[in-house]
Parts: structure tokens; C-alpha cells; sequence
């Protein structure tokens, strides 16, 4: 089986991604590269890590994309609603890694970003992308919304603990470590070497949009409005994400509970596993795995779950993968590097 595949915003970090395990996968050939401001130029400028460098971009315009099965968005927030209803239109399933479909109503998204949606109708048709927990959703869909890295570090060790009602929804505190790479390759004063190395600091304080996006998705699991604060903290790496939250858990729960939700949930699932002692993101940096820990702090009933991630393939390019391995009926772990980089 051949499948041929666009990519729009091939010369970011999470496009040249998507191209790296897009190229490595048997049954993905692609057939399209689009860019915005490299556009016209050899993907060897830009990527020149990865084969075929002699591939010429294109722009980001989904007319120009040819009749393809599908394609992937790996585009700027609020870029991607456009090309995406024109290429749903023709007929080519999308994966949107971006942010504009990842919300469900029209005033959440208001709430989050400050401005109205293109389209809202289309909010909450999209199959949010987190396979593990939308798996037969995303094999009968034609568009999902791939989910953002820090929520995905945060929904897959929170979402079993709150569908068996052994956290409370309310007061959890979400804590984020990332390397430069999630805030992508724009140049940016704060992301330069010098201001980078040696330091470590918290941005965007009780105003990141990630943080409604978690509350959607565990919404969902919960059964009930969730309610969590989210604080993400840069750090002087490139890749990985490690995420720390603390959710309280009900009068009489024991570790095993927690223990037992989490081993329930992930037993199966090939990219999600349970550590006995704390991940740490170089074991997951060039993988699509999820590493996932918990401990309860039983003086204060306060559940610590920890979860580590690469930003770029679980957290961005990777789960985008995964998600249309099952939108076109292929093993989702096809193409898909199990292994992280270092011990």
C-alpha cells in the first residue's frame, strides 16, 4: 500500500520531522513540501540533516497541492484553518498539528485567543488526535486535530486517574519543563544561546493557551468541568519535555489505585509505559514513547505524576504520524522510532 502525503510548513522544526518519519515509513511517500519564506529553495537549506535534500519546497497553498490521500499542517497558529477546509474540500484528510481546531466551542477558542473563529462551526467536528484516548474516533475521521506537547505530557498520566475518580478535577497544578525547540525556529532574543544557557525560567504565566486545551481534553475523561493551572518552565535543552502534576486524590486512595488506573489504561498501548522510578526525557528524545510515573504523598493526599516526552515526535510530528497510521487503516507503530537517543 502506497499513500501519498503533502506537508505545508516543511522548513519548520515539527515539519522536518514529519519529513524524517514520513521518508522512513513503508507505506508514506511524499508527494508535496510546502514553505513560507523558503519557499523556492532546496529542502537541503533548511534541513540539511535529512536525505532528499534536493527536493524543492513549494508554498504553503493548498491549491497547489496535488490530489494526495493526505496531508499534514505543521503550520503558525491561526494559518491553518484556511488551507485545511480547502483541501477537506477536495476530498484529502488533513492532520492539523496546529492549534486552531484543538478547542470544542466557539467561546473557549474566544476565551483562549482573543478573536473569533473562521470557523466555528467546524470546532468540535475535529477528532482530537490523542490516539490513546481517541482511537476509534481517529480511525473513522478525516480531520483531527493533533494535540499540542505540553498537553499531550500532561493528558496521559492525568486522564485515567480522573475517568476512575481518583483525583479530584479541581485545583490540579500542572508544572512543564521544555527544550528551545517548542517555541520553533523564529528567531527570538529570549531563545538565543546566550539567554538560554545556563538559566532556567517560567513564561507565560496563567496566560498559556495550552492550558484550556488540557481542560478540554480531560473534560472529556473526567466527566466533569476540569480545572488546572499550568505553568510551562524553559530550559537550556533542545528537545524533551517533562511535565510534573499534582492533582488531590479522594479520602482512602492508596498508590496501588493509582498504580492499578494507570497499568489499566496503558498495559496495551505500544508508546505509553509506567516507570517505577522518575523519567527523564533523554531516554525519549528521537522516540515516540510517553514515560509516565506516579507517587502519593499520603500526608497531604496529593497524587505526583510525572511524564516525559520529545516535544517534536510524541509531542508534535510523530503523534501526527501515529494519528493517520490509524485515519488510513495501517498499524498505528508503523514508522514509528520506539527507541529514545541515550541511557
Amino acid at each position: 500500500m502506497t499513500v501519498s502525503i503533502a506537508i505545508l510548513g516543511s522548513s519548520g522544526y515539527a515539519g522536518g520531522e514529519l519529513i524524517r518519519l514520513v521518508d522512513g515509513h513503508p507505506d508514506l511517500v511524499v508527494e508535496y513540501l510546502g514553505a513560507h519564506s523558503s519557499s523556492g529553495q532546496a529542502l537541503g537549506s533548511v534541513h540539511p540533516h535529512l536525505r532528499g535534500g534536493e527536493r524543492i519546497l513549494g508554498v504553503n497553498d493548498p491549491e497547489s497541492v496535488p490530489d494526495v490521500d493526505l496531508a499534514f499542517l505543521a503550520l503558525p497558529h491561526g494559518a491553518s484553518s484556511g488551507p485545511a477546509m480547502t483541501l477537506l474540500e477536495r476530498g484529502i484528510r488533513v492532520v492539523d498539528l496546529g492549534s486552531d481546531f484543538r478547542l470544542d466551542t466557539p467561546q473557549r477558542y474566544l476565551d483562549a485567543y482573543g478573536a473569533d473563529h473562521p470557523y466555528p462551526d467546524e470546532l468540535g467536528r475535529w477528532v482530537y488526535g490523542l490516539p490513546e484516548l481517541h482511537r476509534s474516533e481517529i480511525s473513522d475521521a478525516d480531520r483531527v486535530a493533533s494535540p499540542g506537547c505540553y498537553p499531550t505530557s500532561a493528558i496521559l498520566p492525568l486522564a485515567p486517574l480522573l475517568k476512575a475518580g481518583l483525583v479530584e478535577p479541581t485545583g490540579i497544578i500542572v508544572d512543564s519543563m521544555s527544550g528551545v525547540s517548542g517555541a520553533g525556529r523564529g528567531v527570538q532574543a529570549g531563545l538565543q544561546f546566550g539567554a538560554v544557557d545556563e538559566s532556567a525560567k517560567a513564561y507565560k504565566v496563567l496566560e498559556h493557551r495550552h492550558q484550556p486545551e488540557m481542560e478540554r481534553a480531560l473534560d472529556l475523561e473526567s466527566g466533569e468541568p476540569v480545572e488546572l493551572i499550568f505553568t510551562p518552565h524553559l530550559v537550556p535543552m533542545q528537545r524533551g519535555i517533562l511535565t510534573t502534576s499534582y492533582a488531590k486524590t479522594p479520602t482512602g486512595t492508596t498508590i496501588d489505585d493509582l498504580v492499578a488506573a494507570l497499568e489499566d489504561a496503558y498495559r496495551d498501548e505500544p508508546f505509553v509505559s509506567l516507570l517505577d522510578g522518575s523519567p527523564e526525557t533523554r531516554w525519549v528524545v528521537g522516540s515516540n514513547r510517553a514515560l509516565i510515573s506516579v507517587n502519593l504523598d499520603e500526608r497531604t493526599g496529593t497524587a505526583v505524576l510525572i511524564c516525559a516526552i520529545d516535544n517534536l515526535v510524541k509531542g508534535a510530528a510523530g503523534q501526527a504520524v501515529q494519528a493517520a497510521n490509524l485515519m488510513l487503516g495501517l498499524d498505528e507503530t508503523v514508522g514509528l522510532p520506539m527507541e529514545g537517543w541515550m541511557p
